[in-house]
C-alpha cells in the first residue's frame, strides 16, 4: 500500500542522503554546547562543531 501512495518520481537516494542529514544534525544538537550555541565567536562555536563532529565520527567507526 506505501508503494501505491508514492508519487511517479520519486528519489530514492536523495531521500536517503537527506535523511542521514537529519540524524546528524540530531546527534549533533545532543551536544549542550553546539544546541545552545555557548560560543561567543563563530569561530569558537565551529570549533565546538567540528569536535564534536569528531566524536561522532569516532564513536560511529568503533562501534562498528
Amino acid at each position: 500500500s506505501n508503494a501505491k501512495d508514492r508519487p511517479a518520481f520519486f528519489p530514492k537516494a536523495l531521500y536517503r542522503g537527506r535523511a542521514r542529514i537529519e540524524q546528524c544534525f540530531g546527534k549533533l544538537k545532543r551536544f549542550k554546547r553546539v544546541a545552545l550555541r555557548c560560543e561567543k565567536t563563530e569561530c569558537g562555536f565551529a570549533a565546538i562543531v567540528a569536535l564534536a563532529l569528531s566524536f561522532i565520527l569516532i564513536k560511529s567507526v568503533h562501534t562498528a
